[in-house]
């Protein structure tokens, strides 16, 4: 009973920490996808260099997209001519990081953190780039264009609309019903997994963890590199871990390596730009991430490890009922499917209303 207390407790402070951050994020996120159209994305993306590359990291960078759901897209740049170098880089970028992730980061770990993450995405996303127009870019990518999205589409999430006049009203069902709907599974995992990770990790474990940093990396990309999270789901996680003992670097490992990576998009990465360009983003995405992980356990070495996630126990009239509003829409969007059977979203690669 004491331990199933303590999971409460800890549920309710990662809770209380993250959700109006996240209702803050989803609002801008849905902004930002009614006044930023995907044709856009595409023009700018299509030459084959290093501008192009450094284009599609920076216009990754806030966009309100996860692993599952940037598939389609980067098929799309990927159609319209993009290199592969530039459609690696938009991967790798785009579900590391997002607004609603950002904000969300900030809430937990700082803003110092927060620019440290966004940092790092920035750099590993153009590095692998530019691997990939080296010793990629003749890779066999015949199968392109029989590729189809149907596994990763959720919501009209698919769907290559034509951009209207901006619309409030579509903005805020993009923000709390597509977009939340789309992390709504995710989300509620991470939570809990952060809670469970917070109360469940021993104390021998830690210490084990602490004296032997490595080893803490190796399991976090054990775990990080196949599991599909995405970066606002990613964040209870890792606040969990550092709670539990594990160093801050190791906790950013996973916080890159997991939204970056899952089984689904090393499939799509290898059928759309072949084996080579898959080598280079696992590779990529995984000596980044450790590289960045070292340094910032260099630079918190002196650090209190549990005084850089930001839980306040004495949660305010905010924090409450953002937790409420967030985790009711998503229990919704979780529940929905085993009480009302919906239609599959897609067919051809086209999405269709439930």
């Amino acid at each position: 009973m004491e331990i199933f207390t303590e999971f409460l407790k800890a549920l309710f402070d990662l809770s209380n920490a993250m959700s109006p951050y996240i209702l803050f994020g989803l609002f801008f996120a849905g902004i930002l996808h009614e006044i930023v159209p995907e044709s856009i994305v595409k023009k700018n993306l299509g030459k084959n260099s290093i501008s192009s590359i450094i284009k599609a990291t920076i216009f990754g960078i806030p966009l309100p997209v996860c692993s599952c759901g940037v598939i389609p897209i980067a098929t799309g740049i990927k159609k319209s001519g993009a290199s592969n170098g530039a459609t690696i880089s938009f991967l790798i970028s785009t579900p590391i990081t997002g607004i609603d992730s950002i904000l969300a980061t900030y809430g937990m770990f700082g803003w110092a953190f927060t620019i440290y993450r966004i940092i790092s995405s920035i750099v590993i996303s153009i590095i692998a780039g530019i691997l990939t127009n080296i010793y990629a870019k003749d890779a066999n990518t015949t199968d392109e264009n029989n590729y189809n999205s149907e596994n990763c589409c959720s919501s009209g999430s698919c769907s290559s609309e034509t951009k209207k006049k901006f619309s409030i009203i579509n903005a805020l069902k993009y923000s709390y019903v597509t977009l939340l709907k789309d992390i709504s599974n995710p989300l509620l995992v991470g939570v809990i997994l952060g809670a469970i990770i917070t109360i469940a990790i021993p104390q021998n474990l830690s210490q084990l963890l602490i004296s032997y940093p490595m080893l803490s990396y190796v399991v976090v990309l054990f775990i990080a590199v196949p599991m599909y999270v995405c970066a606002t789901a990613s964040l209870p996680i890792a606040a969990g871990l550092m709670l539990g003992g594990v160093s801050p670097g190791a906790a950013f490992v996973f916080l890159s390596a997991g939204p970056a990576t899952n089984t689904v998009t090393m499939g799509v990465v290898k059928k759309i730009l072949g084996s080579k360009s898959l080598h280079i983003y696992l590779l990529s995405i995984i000596i980044g991430s450790t590289v960045f992980g070292f340094g910032l356990d260099y630079i918190l070495k002196d650090v209190d490890v549990k005084s850089i996630v930001h839980m306040h126990e004495d949660a305010g009239i905010i924090e409450v009922v953002s937790s409420i509003v967030l985790w009711s829409l998503t229990l919704y969007f979780v529940l929905k499917p085993y009480l009302v059977k919906e239609k599959s979203c897609c067919s051809g690669g086209n999405c269709r209303e439930s």
